[in-house]
């Protein structure tokens, strides 16, 4: 009787939990399941007992890497890992998972318990803290890239030239292709020519193409790359590295719209959108003598001028994510995130490789990290050396942290001419938020 009534009130509180909680035995087959397992899975009890859990949550670790099969045979625990499961209805479900062993009287191990939590609100915030965050395919909260969101649609309608200048690795690329997508040309060829990797007779070749005959190996009419781009967009990456001959021939393009294949003896005409990158200053080459000032004023009817990460530390975090959610799903792994270390690390790096070196860094993290959690030692070795991480207290934002968001509130505020609710909608907070962020920095508006 009494075994009885310990059971009765141990169901009530196994179904009073808000969290799923499922029970296996060794063979994997699923021994109770609580009332919130039902309500997230879509599956009763009734149907869930008795079978598989891999048959029952269909997550995308059940047949390579089953954590609580690892539990049951390591002793180690799960806290918190990230995965998908299958509802009911097919539709993927994010849950967080948290396993440990169930032992008997005696201290034998008959299987193991599972807990979960849906984390569907949560990543439903996420993805709406992105979608204020990306804009195409890049992603920033900088403000001097928010700028840069903003007038991009009219620069993609322009159809005018545009000079993209940054350093190495700052994303110019993305931000060539994103322009092509919003443009009337988006249907047509986007084409990308990377002025810096081939010698200046292959270079001319592939630019404009060549008619058979026109060189001993030319035993057929070859397009070049602006032929491929007719009515579309080329991008010309590394502009600035092309020689003064190459200049010339470019010039010709950018100012009559007509160009001529090697060897032959009319001109084509190239409908042809240009948006060309260097991470060189072309103004200074021009001064230097080595880039024409005229294919430069050609090339900077519109000029976007990207900053290096070093001085987007607030994009950091965000990259991070994007990275390792994407080497996630190429390398079927479930790393959920990076220590506190090596966030606190990252944040204070320099990056002269700027966003594709921090890409390489997560790249080698998900070579060596076999857990959850990238950490230090999973970093590059040179790149760490001498890091010593920062005690708990001093892990306080940094004045520049709080100075950029006072910027950002600032900027915003004024976009909408002061208007708390409006601004606090683009900003992604509430406006009670907004308005204890104001009284915090000492902003008052108007």
């Amino acid at each position: 009787m009494k075994a009885k009534k310990q059971e009765q009130i141990f169901n009530i509180i196994f179904d009073s939990i808000a969290d799923g909680v499922f029970t296996i035995n060794k063979d994997r087959v699923i021994t109770s399941f609580n009332r919130a397992a039902e309500k997230i899975i879509g599956i009763s009890r009734k149907e869930a007992i008795g079978h598989y859990c891999y048959d029952v949550l269909r997550a995308n670790i059940c047949q390579t890497s089953c954590a609580l099969e690892k539990t049951i045979k390591t002793g180690k625990q799960t806290i918190n890992l990230p995965v998908n499961v299958l509802n009911s209805e097919g539709k993927g479900v994010p849950i967080s998972i948290s396993t440990a062993i169930l032992r008997d009287e005696k201290g034998k191990i008959i299987g193991g318990v599972e807990t979960f939590r849906d984390l569907s609100a949560i990543e439903e915030l996420k993805k709406r803290l992105s979608r204020q965050s990306t804009f195409e395919d890049i992603i920033s909260t900088n403000h001097e890239i928010q700028k840069i969101f903003n007038i991009l649609p009219e620069i993609a309608e322009s159809d005018s030239t545009v000079l993209i200048q940054g350093p190495s690795g700052s994303g110019k690329e993305l931000f060539a292709k994103a322009i092509h997508n919003l443009s009337n040309r988006r249907k047509k060829p986007y084409i990308v020519v990377n002025c810096g990797s081939l010698p200046d007779t292959l270079l001319e070749s592939e630019l404009f193409g060549y008619v058979k005959g026109a060189f001993t190996d030319a035993k057929k009419d070859k397009p070049g790359r602006f032929a491929l781009a007719e009515g579309g967009t080329i991008f010309l990456d590394e502009v600035g590295s092309i020689s003064p001959a190459l200049q010339v021939r470019l010039l010709r393009v950018l100012q009559e719209r007509e160009y001529e294949p090697l060897g032959a003896t009319a001109l084509l005409k190239a409908d042809v959108r240009v948006v060309a990158a260097t991470n060189k200053n072309l103004a200074d080459l021009v001064k230097e003598g080595v880039f024409r000032d005229d294919l430069y004023y050609r090339l900077n009817v519109i000029k976007i001028e990207l900053p290096p990460l070093s001085q987007r530390w607030e994009d950091i975090p965000l990259l991070i994510e994007h990275f390792i959610r994407s080497f996630n799903y190429k390398k079927v792994k479930n790393i959920s995130g990076v220590s506190n270390d090596v966030l606190d690390f990252l944040m204070s790096y320099d990056f002269p490789g700027n966003i594709r070196e921090l890409e390489n860094i997560i790249e080698y993290a998900f070579v060596l990290c076999r857990g959850a959690v990238i950490e230090i030692e999973h970093l590059p070795k040179e790149l760490v050396k001498g890091f010593r991480p920062r005690s708990r207290e001093s892990k306080k934002l940094p004045n520049r942290f709080q100075k950029a968001e006072s910027e950002v509130i600032i900027e915003t505020l004024h976009k909408y001419k002061g208007h708390r609710a409006r601004a606090a909608e683009e900003l992604g907070i509430d406006k009670s938020t907004l308005w204890r962020k104001m009284k915090k920095f000492g902003i008052k508006y108007p």
